[in-house]
C-alpha cells in the first residue's frame, strides 16, 4: 500500500521557520523525482520545490527561492523541506509528491497535506 505521510504543519510567526517531512511507503522511493506542492484557500495548487531521485538536483519556486529548502534521504524514504522566512503568503496546505515517468506512462503518489499558517 503506497503511502505518503506529511507532518511539521503548524502556525507560526512571520519571519519564523518551520520544517516539513514526509515518510513514504509502498513504493520504491529512490526511483520517484518528490516533490512539494501548496494550496492556499481559493488558488490553485503550486510546485514550491522539486528535487531529483538521486537528490543532485533540486529547483524552486520563485517565490520561495533562498528561503526554502528541499532536501531527501533515500535510505529513510523521507523528503524535507525547510522553510524559513516565512511570509503570511506561504500559509497554504503542503502536499508531499511522489513522480515518475515509465515509458510513456506518469505516476503520481499524494499525501494527505499538512498546513502551514504564517501569521501574527
Amino acid at each position: 500500500q503506497v503511502k505518503l505521510v506529511e507532518s511539521g504543519g503548524a502556525l507560526v510567526q512571520p519571519g519564523g521557520s518551520l520544517r516539513l517531512s514526509c515518510a513514504a511507503s509502498g513504493f520504491t522511493f529512490s526511483n520517484y523525482v518528490m516533490n512539494w506542492y501548496r494550496q492556499a484557500p481559493g488558488k490553485e495548487r503550486e510546485l514550491v520545490a522539486t528535487i531529483t531521485t538521486a537528490g543532485g538536483s533540486t529547483n524552486y519556486a520563485d517565490s520561495v527561492k533562498g528561503r526554502f529548502t528541499i532536501s531527501r534521504d533515500n535510505a529513510k524514504n523521507t523528503v524535507s523541506l525547510q522553510m524559513n522566512s516565512l511570509k503570511p503568503d506561504d500559509t497554504a496546505v503542503y502536499y508531499c509528491n511522489g513522480h515518475t515517468r515509465v515509458v510513456t506512462w506518469d505516476y503520481d503518489y499524494w499525501g494527505q497535506g499538512t498546513q502551514v499558517t504564517v501569521s501574527s
